[in-house]
């Protein structure tokens, strides 16, 4: 048994990594698939809406057209974790084949990750360690050698790694001990 601690950030915690365009193509990718999936993709946007999303001109978000929610819930994602992680549920589900192809990737290159059917949204939150030598650019080029006729931006490639994975690189592996040692030289040398 190992005596680390796991770190959970919370999912809106992906914010800090995400452009401000892109987050709203986010959000709007899942709001177009929505009327396609299963009602347990769609009824936790449903109860979120009503709860932290604020539509102009209506009491209940949930029933303001996809254009009008777009920009009011790309800003309760950026606040709420539960509603992030709800909207990259739908996003990854709506993406089967980048989400499946990620997956088989993170897997070749020994990440440990759920299967990618699996419910992500009930987990506490984004895993804070990840693995040294693995940044989006080697991702995002190991991605387009290993698939090289699959069309997707790297945006995406790099949002289904977060997803899939369950990590954001908050801390990287190894990093850690190079910048305490750091620290203690500094500080024994005043």
């Amino acid at each position: 048994m190992s005596n680390k601690q796991v770190e959970f950030l919370p999912f809106h915690a992906l914010n800090e990594f995400m452009r401000p365009d892109y987050r709203l193509s986010v959000v709007r990718a899942a709001l177009n698939a929505l009327p396609n999936l299963p009602s347990n993709f769609r009824s936790p946007i449903d109860k979120l809406t009503k709860q932290v999303v604020r539509v102009p001109g209506f009491r209940n978000g949930a029933q303001a057209p996809t254009p009008m929610k777009v920009g009011p819930m790309a800003s309760a994602f950026e606040k709420s974790p539960e509603l992030a992680a709800a909207i990259l549920a739908v996003w990854a589900e709506s993406l089967p084949d980048l989400r499946q192809k990620v997956h088989d990737l993170l897997k070749a290159r020994n990440w440990e990750v759920l299967p990618p059917e699996a419910d992500r949204a009930k987990v506490p939150g984004f895993l804070s360690h990840w693995p040294k030598g693995e940044d989006f650019d080697v991702l995002n080029k190991a991605f387009a050698e290993t698939y090289p006729d699959f069309n997707a931006t790297t945006d995406d490639v790099s949002l289904m790694v977060v997803w899939v994975s369950g990590r954001l690189p908050y801390h990287v592996e190894g990093e850690e001990e190079t910048k305490t040692e750091t620290e203690l030289t500094d500080t024994s040398a005043n």
